[in-house]
């Protein structure tokens, strides 16, 4: 009886599940490097753009609220500020609830 050829059928057999086993794990790894670079990432981006946009926020501002309320800032305390919408009406809102700055926002041009 001859084990040879048995021994080496298991040696190529577990050669091949070991290159199974790290194709595996550097498809995961592509996968996650990819979700990274498409969505979590530009995500994050966002936010620390917000968080800039947030904290520099200073009296005479022109912004736009979550609401889609366009305004200008007339105070900024640590967690609210107070917006003047039109002549005599002023609100106060959340700090967070700040959408953008209007000069960042492009308005559609009216066609006449």
């Amino acid at each position: 009886m001859n084990v040879y050829p048995t021994l080496l059928t298991a040696t190529q057999q577990a050669t091949r599940t070991e290159v199974d086993s790290w194709f595996q794990i550097l498809l995961w790894v592509g996968f996650f490097a990819v979700m990274y670079l498409f969505f979590l990432r530009p995500s994050l981006k966002q936010q620390k753009e917000q968080r800039g946009m947030l904290s520099n926020l200073k009296a005479g501002d022109k912004i736009i609220t979550n609401g889609g309320i366009w305004g200008d800032v007339e105070l900024v305390e640590e967690h609210r500020v107070r917006v003047k919408i039109a002549d005599k009406v002023k609100i106060t809102i959340s700090r967070s609830s700040v959408h953008a700055m209007q000069s960042k926002v492009q308005e559609p041009e009216k066609k006449s």
